[in-house]
């Protein structure tokens, strides 16, 4: 098996490509409208909104965690979960200005 040669590209791309793997699902989808929604939330109140069980929402704010588009806090024996707006608003941004430089390329293009 070949060896990740990730570290090769320009950090804004592998950024660009981990936030965008952490929203590949849709139940993440669904976690960060209903957490845009509520402000904050605690898992078990997500449990109830989606039609998921309660590991496979952890599972999820994980992977959203580690992408950093989620941040936590541990309040007793539950955590609270939230959308991290700062990290969110990168993704946002960064996103647009990969999308308008596609669309810019794409636009100088026939490939009918």
């Amino acid at each position: 098996m070949a060896l990740s040669r990730k570290e090769e590209f320009p950090e804004k791309d592998i950024q660009l490509a981990e936030w965008c793997k952490a929203l590949s699902h849709p139940a993440r989808i669904a976690i960060l409208r209903n957490l845009a929604s509520h402000g904050e939330c605690i898992c078990g109140d997500l449990v109830i909104d989606l039609p998921l069980a309660q590991s496979t929402v952890s599972q999820h704010l994980k992977a959203l965690k580690v992408a950093g588009l989620v941040q936590g806090e541990v309040d007793g024996p539950r955590s609270r979960y939230c959308v991290n707006r700062k990290n969110f608003e990168k993704f946002i941004k960064t996103f647009d200005v990969f999308g308008a430089r596609m669309n810019e390329k794409l636009s100088n293009q026939d490939c009918s």
